[in-house]
């Protein structure tokens, strides 16, 4: 049975193993030929709204004057693969990188990124309020990140209860687990073989992302930075329930509404029932509410696109820094 269950668990999620074999091949290539493929990519930008294009650019970066990247950046030509860079971050970012001119220098900071750098370098996630112009996002671990499914079971079909599976260690998720753990409109566990501040009683087996689409309501609560599940419970028909965002990726949490694209519940939790009956009750607006997800999902599945806007972002960066 366990090794039935992991066959199952490995179908909604992105294969690590033909990743690496993609990105290690690619690596053996030249730089010199995606230097020259640089302008033929960027061309294809012709087919897209040009206003869709600079909103996003501009939102992943917000730099608007020239800056340094003297002191603690790094060349292109000397970014390579290695014992500190063979992580998904790496080949993220050297993936895009690659193709402009060896000796422009770049700032990068990987992993969970809650704080904003004083030189303006890549990240995968930055804080949403203030001032956060020097965190460049880029689409970074996305292997893990950007999971989008199709979910063919209709809100309607779906069990009236809320499931949260996770690594519930970090204080704000202990609440959560200390206040609902257990209640009749709830299906919750931990999922991981760290126990720090964690009642045993709450240990259960994993679940797939299918046995999560059997419910209404699935819980994506922020853990180091961001909710990894939230990218994948919006492509799906149940309702993603969440306080607001505090931090954001590439899949810009920052504009998201609530209300309109995920369930909003108060940091305290308290009124996570109230939230449930009421849209147990209004389902019209819950179908609203999951349509407008899978809307905002959509701009994530065009690849050609998503390329392009990386490398706008990117020739914006190189084009404000100063040596």
């Amino acid at each position: 049975m366990d090794i039935i269950r992991y066959l199952v668990s490995r179908k909604d999620k992105n294969s690590n193993f033909w990743y690496y074999l993609h990105n290690l091949a690619a690596y053996c290539l030249p730089n010199s030929l995606f230097r020259r493929r640089l302008p033929g990519r960027l061309a294809k930008s012709a087919k897209y709204d040009r206003n869709l294009l600079a909103s996003r650019v501009s939102y992943y970066n917000k730099l608007d004057c020239p800056f340094s990247v003297a002191g603690k950046t790094t060349r292109i030509k000397d970014f390579k693969y290695g014992p500190t860079h063979s992580s998904c971050y790496f080949f993220d970012l050297y993936e895009y990188a690659r193709h402009f001119p060896a000796d422009y220098r770049m700032a990068y900071l990987f992993g969970d990124v809650t704080t904003v750098p004083e030189t303006p370098a890549f990240v995968k996630s930055r804080p949403i309020a203030g001032d956060n112009r020097n965190s460049v996002l880029l689409k970074l671990d996305r292997n893990r990140h950007f999971v989008f499914i199709r979910d063919k079971k209709a809100f309607s079909e779906k069990r009236d209860r809320l499931i949260g599976r996770g690594n519930m260690i970090q204080p704000h998720r202990v609440k959560f687990m200390e206040m609902y753990f257990g209640h009749p409109l709830c299906d919750l566990g931990h999922v991981s073989d760290r126990d720090e501040g964690t009642d045993r009683r709450w240990r259960v087996a994993k679940s797939t992302k299918a046995e999560h689409l059997d419910f209404k309501f699935i819980l994506a609560l922020e853990g180091n930075d961001v909710a990894t599940n939230l990218k994948w419970v919006m492509s799906s028909n149940s309702l993603a329930v969440t306080p607001k965002p505090l931090y954001e990726t590439w899949f810009m949490e920052g504009t998201l509404i609530p209300g309109r694209h995920y369930v909003e519940i108060r940091r305290d939790y308290a009124d996570l029932e109230e939230k449930m009956n009421y849209y147990l009750e209004h389902p019209g607006e819950a179908e609203r509410i999951i349509e407008n997800a899978h809307l905002h999902v959509g701009q994530f599945r065009d690849k050609t696109l998503e390329s392009i806007v990386s490398l706008l972002v990117l020739e914006k960066y190189f084009s404000l820094a100063a040596t």
